[in-house]
């Protein structure tokens, strides 16, 4: 039976005031080489997405939603061509066995609608959601991070990650708090 590593603790989380502490707060944790951490804001700040290595993580939204248009479209035509040509065939006329510009707009509904289902179902699953709980939400003061505080959070999970240092570490970078997460 394959045992799951446990943290006992989810991290160390910062607590700042304003983007620009946490943006250099966020850039010497990534020169000091810790890898696994987390931003949490108010708003969109793109330096910080940036140095804590979004920019580097490959999305593959992009993917999911090309693989789910072409097999949107490649079952579109399947379906209407089986159905008009085999399953039903009508030869009337003395029409072409397979008349392809007719099953154009099936196949491009078919493209856009699985390719729409997988982009927002690969999304979903990407992200990890839905997810009703996380660990940072045992931080009492982390419900002000949607108003007007800023929080940077080092993960245990980072190999670089010592609990002691890590609160040290954070504790000189100008925080206006410095917790530890619980798992």
């Amino acid at each position: 039976m394959k045992q799951v590593k446990r943290y006992p603790i989810y991290g160390v989380m910062a607590e700042y005031d304003t983007p620009t502490q946490l943006s250099d707060a966020t850039k010497r944790a990534f020169d000091a080489g810790y890898r696994v951490m987390d931003a949490y804001t108010p708003y969109p700040i793109e330096e910080v997405s940036e140095m804590i290595g979004f920019h580097r993580k490959h999305n593959k939204v992009a993917l999911a939603t090309l693989i789910g248009g072409v097999i949107g479209g490649i079952g579109g035509y399947s379906l209407a061509s089986l159905a008009s040509s085999v399953w039903y065939p009508l030869n009337i006329a003395g029409r072409p066995f397979i008349p392809w510009p007719m099953y154009i707009p099936v196949t491009f509904e078919c493209t856009i609608l699985v390719a729409g289902l997988s982009c927002a179902i690969g999304m979903m699953m990407m992200n990890g959601l839905p997810q009703p709980y996380h660990p940072v939400f045992n931080v009492e003061s982390f419900s002000r991070s949607t108003n007007d505080r800023f929080f940077l959070c080092i993960e245990s999970r980072d190999p670089k990650y010592d609990e002691a240092a890590v609160t040290d570490f954070l504790g000189t970078t100008g925080a206006r708090e410095v917790v530890r997460v619980d798992g």
